[in-house]
């Protein structure tokens, strides 16, 4: 199956969910480029971007269990190539 790049915009509202969220992750790590996360405190949040390069399904599988956690919203953006 072809794979494509895209990004993956996390925000997590409820930090008990987190440990959670790490799991996921490492389930999906062969997938994963690069990860990037930014605290804000200002607004109570975490700010998280995964690069990703994998088949379509498995990137909307992984945005989909992210997203079904309590407190956290999740997001996909694909490259054209």
């Amino acid at each position: 199956m072809e794979s494509r790049v895209a990004i993956i915009g996390i925000i997590v509202e409820e930090p008990s969910s987190i440990e959670s969220l790490n799991h996921i992750l490492h389930e999906y790590g062969a997938y994963i480029i690069g990860r990037m996360g930014i605290p804000y405190p200002k607004k109570e949040i975490n700010i998280i971007s995964i690069a990703v390069d994998a088949p379509q399904d498995v990137i909307s599988a992984l945005s989909g269990k992210i997203g079904k956690l309590s407190g956290i919203s999740s997001k996909a953006a694909y490259s054209k190539v």
